[in-house]
C-alpha cells in the first residue's frame, strides 16, 4: 500500500517511460488510451487464442476481435453486435443466428457465415485445441451449418437454454471468437500462431512485447461504414504491463495511465489524493465494482489427507471469512453464503440454497473443525497435528498477480496455523498458475474462482463441477472445470441433478429447489470452499478521457480485460 504523502517514484518512472515510447511520434498521448495489463504477455507473436496462455486480453479481444453480442449487466440484455439477432426451438437444442450485414474483415474480406461454421468446426474435430471457450463448443455442439450467408443454425448434443449467452454473449470474460476462413483454412489450429493478426474490429495490431501490446484505429472500419457505430475517438490503445500495484497507482497520479487494474481502498485514495482526475465504480467508499467471480479455495480431491470430505470440512470450520473480509478486502465485501455470485438475479437460488441448511457460516468454528481433525486420528502435539509420525500440512498454490489474491491466502494461512495445520502460502507467476498449477491439478489447495460463471441463472456455475469433465491428475481438466477432481457417489448424484437442471429453460419455477436437492451434496462433500464474494477497485482517469462505465453511467461493467471492452472504447470521448 503506499501512503498519501509518498510516492514510489523509480519503478513507476520507469515504467512512464516505457509508455511514452510506446506511444510513438505519430499519435499524440492525448489520442491514446492506455489500459493497466497484469500479467506478463507470454508469447507476444502469438495469436491463436485456442490454445493456453495470455493470448487475447492484451486488447485482441478488446479492440481486434468482436463478439456476436454481450451480455449487458445493467439490463440484463444479450446486446448484438457482430450478430443482429437469434432464435431457438422449443426444447433449446436447436439455434440459428442471424449475421450482421457489411461486417469485415480489417483486410476487406466479407465477414460471414463461412466464418462461423469454419471456426467451429475447427473446435469440434480438432481436440488438440485445450482453449476453454473451445472445449465448451465441442462438449455442446453436434453440429453447425450455414443456412445462408448470414445465418447460421447449431443443433446441440443437448437441450442448453443459455447456449447463446454461454458460447457467444461475454457472459464471464469471453466468448467463443470467431477466426476468418481465408487464412486459417489449411493451418493446424493447434500450433497456427496467427501473426500477423487480423479481426473484425476497429483496432488492427500495430506491436507487442512480453510488457505491452499497440493497437491503431482502423478508419475503413466496416462499423462506421455502415453505420452501425461511429468509430472510437482513441487513435490508439496502449495495453501496458503495469508491474504491480504501486507501479500502476505512480502511472495513474502522472496520467500515464488510464484505467488501473484492482488495487486497494488504501492505494486508491492515496492516487486520488494525488490526482483528482481519478475515479471509480462509486464515487464514494466502498469504490468497488461488483465482480461476478466469487472467490474460493479449490481442494485437490485425490490427495490425502484432503480426499478424506471431514478433513476438507475442517478447514472450512477453522476459515474465518469475515476477517478475510476485513483484512485482504479492507472490509470492501462480504462472505459468501454459496458458491454464487450474490447478484440480484441470483437470490432465488442463494436464498434456496441457504433455507434448506446449506452454505457456511461467516465466522469461524475452530473448535468444531478441530474435532473433524482430531475423529479422523490426528493429535495435536505442540503447535501442528500429528499422525503416524507425519505432521499434517498443506501447500496452498496463489497467484501471485493481485494482492488480493497473496492477501487472501496469507490470512488463511495464519488461521489454518494457529489451528494446528501446518500451511504454507505458494505464490506462482500468472501463467504457470493457470497454464501448469490448476488445469493439471498439481496442488493441494488453491485460490481461485473457478466456480465463476452464474450471473442470472444457476447451471453455469454448478455444471462445472460435474462427474463428465474429471480426468486424472497430470491430464488438463477440460475447461478447467472440476479441477479438484471431485468423483464418486456424491459427486454422481450431484451430476444427474445438474444435468436436469441444464435441459430447463431458464426462469423455470422447479429450479431453485433442485439447486437446493444438489447443493447437499456440495454442502456434504466440499470440493471446494466458498470464501467470499469479489470485488474490483478499479481506478480510471479522466485526464484525458470521460465516459468511463460506473455506477452512475452504467451502460455496462468496467472490466476492461474483458471481450465487452468495445462498449467502454466506444464510450470514451476527449476529456478537453
Amino acid at each position: 500500500m503506499i501512503r498519501k504523502t509518498t510516492l514510489w517514484a523509480g519503478t513507476a518512472l520507469a515504467l512512464a517511460a516505457m509508455a511514452g515510447a510506446a506511444s510513438a511520434q505519430d499519435v499524440a498521448r492525448e489520442n491514446t488510451v492506455i489500459f493497466d495489463l497484469d500479467r506478463t504477455i507470454q508469447d507476444p507473436e502469438n495469436f491463436n487464442w485456442m490454445t493456453p496462455g495470455t493470448k487475447r486480453m492484451h486488447g485482441a479481444h478488446q479492440t481486434m476481435w468482436e463478439p456476436l453480442f454481450i451480455l449487458n449487466y445493467g439490463t440484463g440484455a444479450i446486446d448484438p453486435w457482430l450478430a443482429t439477432g437469434f432464435d431457438s426451438n422449443a426444447d433449446s437444442t436447436e439455434f440459428t443466428i442471424t449475421l450482421r450485414d457489411g461486417v469485415e474483415w480489417s483486410d476487406g474480406e466479407a465477414f460471414n457465415a463461412d466464418d462461423v461454421v469454419f471456426t467451429v468446426n475447427l473446435a469440434l474435430t480438432n481436440e488438440e485445441i485445450s482453449s476453454r471457450e473451445a472445449s465448451t463448443i465441442r462438449a455442446q455442439v453436434a453440429s453447425v451449418e450455414k443456412v445462408d450467408d448470414l445465418t447460421v443454425k447449431f443443433t446441440l448434443s443437448s437441450a442448453n437454454p443459455r447456449f447463446i449467452v454461454e458460447n457467444f454473449g461475454v457472459r464471464i470474460f469471453g466468448s467463443f471468437l470467431i477466426m476468418p476462413e481465408h487464412i486459417w483454412a489449411g493451418e493446424n489450429a493447434a500450433t497456427f500462431t496467427f501473426n500477423p493478426p487480423i479481426g473484425t474490429g476497429p483496432y488492427t495490431f500495430t506491436s507487442a512485447a512480453s510488457n505491452r501490446a499497440i493497437w491503431d484505429r482502423n478508419d475503413d472500419w466496416w462499423g462506421a461504414k455502415t453505420g452501425f457505430m461511429d468509430l472510437p475517438a482513441p487513435q490508439r490503445v496502449i495495453f501496458l504491463e503495469s508491474g504491480g500495484e504501486e507501479s500502476r497507482a505512480q502511472l495513474m497520479v502522472s496520467n500515464q495511465l488510464d484505467a488501473a487494474q484492482n488495487v486497494t481502498i488504501g492505494t486508491f485514495e492515496a492516487i486520488q489524493a494525488q490526482n483528482p482526475n481519478v475515479i471509480a465504480w462509486h464515487d464514494g467508499y466502498p469504490y468497488a465494482a461488483a465482480d461476478p467471480c466469487a472467490r474460493q479455495l479449490e481442494i485437490n480431491t485425490t490427495i490425502a489427507p484432503w480426499d478424506n470430505a471431514n478433513m476438507r470440512k475442517a478447514v472450512a470450520r477453522i476459515i474465518d471469512r469475515s476477517q478475510i473480509v476485513n483484512v485482504a478486502y479492507e472490509g470492501t465485501t462480504e462472505a459468501s453464503r454459496t458458491m454464487f455470485a450474490q447478484f440480484g438475479s441470483m437470490a432465488p437460488f442463494v436464498d434456496a440454497v441457504v433455507e434448506a441448511g446449506y452454505g457456511l457460516p461467516a465466522a469461524a468454528d475452530v473448535a468444531a473443525g478441530q474435532a473433524l481433525i482430531e475423529a479422523e486420528g490426528w493429535v495435536k502435539e505442540g503447535d501442528y497435528y500429528t499422525k503416524d509420525g507425519e505432521t499434517l500440512s498443506v501447500d496452498i498454490h496463489v497467484n501471485s498477480a493481485s494482492t488480493e489474491y497473496t492477501r487472501t491466502i496469507d490470512v488463511i494461512v495464519e488461521q489454518l496455523q494457529r489451528a494446528g495445520i501446518d500451511a504454507k502460502a505458494v505464490p506462482v507467476e500468472n501463467g504457470v498458475f493457470w497454464g501448469e498449477v490448476l488445469p493439471f491439478g498439481a496442488y493441494e489447495m488453491s485460490y481461485s474462482w473457478l466456480s465463476c460463471g452464474s450471473v442470472n441463472e444457476p447451471w453455469a456455475s454448478m455444471g462445472r463441477y460435474t462427474v463428465k469433465d474429471v480426468v486424472p491428475v497430470g491430464e488438463r481438466s477440460p475447461g478447467f472445470n472440476n479441477t479438484s477432481r471431485w468423483d464418486g457417489p456424491a459427486a454422481e448424484a450431484y451430476s444427474a441433478i445438474v444435468d436436469d437442471i441444464a435441459t430447463r429453460a431458464l426462469g423455470d419455477p422447479e429450479v431453485p429447489a433442485l439447486v437446493a436437492e444438489a447443493y447437499q451434496y456440495l454442502d456434504a462433500e466440499l470440493p471446494f470452499i466458498p470464501l467470499v464474494q469479489a470485488t474490483k477497485l478499479l481506478p480510471m482517469n479522466t485526464t484525458y478521457w470521460t465516459g468511463w462505465p460506473s455506477e452512475a453511467n452504467y451502460y455496462n461493467h468496467p472490466f476492461f480485460w474483458w471481450n465487452s471492452t468495445h462498449q467502454v472504447i466506444h464510450n470514451l470521448q476527449p476529456a478537453n
